[in-house]
């Protein structure tokens, strides 16, 4: 019955609600009973909000991404990952992954404010499907998410989701994904350890870090709040993690997720020096010539 109301409703009009090419806020109150209203958003990340629920949204997520690196002759074809995260009042409705015409639950009503994340090919047909659930009274439902997208994840995310399949998220990065975090990560830190807690509902680990050297941050996620001179900030990690509290200075690097810092490698500096030493001449090479190509080289100071 779901499958057909979804197939039932490709044809309704587009109305009563606000969008953008990145967010839509829009209320069911002006949708027709049993209809589905289709949307489609192009970007990156964005937001979805649907007061009072009632029929059902069909949402097609096609971001405007750059080309990918993991295109390569002879390689995997590029996937696309999505990662959605429900707001702590998300009431009314469940969401689910419509994959070339089957539907697979992504959240429940009323699910824990934790992200669940997917990965697709170009060619498969992906929509989300989010369908309303019958209340009494549904003047007090919002349905609200927000929503990433990427390319191929360049380094292993150790994002909080089973369903993104990131096999041997808690393993030690080996020396090339060390290499590769550090010119593609949105955050590399040289740091310390200052604390460890654990969110069980969550399934969450944050890590307290005070740093010594801010070499890259996209966004302000380190800033000062320690001992003079020591930006202090968090980074997560998944809990089955087991991260513990230990001495030393460590090179954290990671990718923001829904405003959150999350760790990908976090090599001790010392570790780090090691591996990059026998390749410093091949690593100035590749540097000088990306200078002379007008391409954007990662620069990394040795020290």
């Amino acid at each position: 019955a779901l499958r057909a109301l979804c197939l039932a409703g490709l044809g309704a009009a587009i109305g009563g609600g606000a969008a953008d090419q990145c967010s839509w806020r829009g209320s069911g109150l002006s949708q027709e009973a049993g209809s589905v209203e289709q949307l489609s958003l192009h970007c990156a990340e964005g937001s979805l909000e649907w007061l009072y629920p009632t029929g059902a949204l069909r949402l097609r997520l096609a971001p405007r991404l750059p080309p990918t690196s993991a295109a390569v002759k002879g390689g995997s074809p590029p996937h696309v990952t999505a990662c959605i995260k429900p707001t702590g009042t998300f009431r009314g409705a469940q969401l689910y992954l419509e994959r070339e015409g089957v539907l697979e639950l992504l959240l429940p009503e009323a699910p824990r404010p934790r992200a669940r994340c997917f990965s697709w090919l170009p060619q498969e047909k992906v929509a989300l499907f989010l369908q309303a659930t019958p209340h009494p009274d549904i003047s007090r439902r919002i349905a609200a998410f927000r929503y990433e997208l990427r390319g191929d994840w360049l380094a292993r995310p150790a994002l909080p989701a089973a369903s993104l399949g990131a096999e041997g998220a808690c393993r030690p990065c080996n020396d090339t994904e060390i290499l590769m975090a550090i010119c593609t990560s949105d955050f590399v830190i040289r740091g310390s350890i200052r604390s460890v807690s654990n969110d069980a509902e969550l399934q969450e680990s944050i890590i307290g870090v005070s740093a010594t050297r801010i070499h890259r941050q996209k966004f302000p996620l380190f800033q000062a709040g320690g001992r003079p001179g020591r930006p202090v900030g968090s980074i997560r990690t998944p809990l089955r993690c087991g991260v513990k509290p230990g001495p030393g200075t460590f090179l954290f690097t990671g990718w923001l997720h829904f405003g959150e810092a999350w760790l990908s490698c976090a090599p001790r500096y010392r570790d780090f020096q090691r591996i990059l030493q026998p390749l410093y001449r091949d690593f100035q090479r590749i540097y000088e010539g990306a200078q002379r190509t007008r391409q954007n080289p990662c620069e990394f100071p040795v020290d």
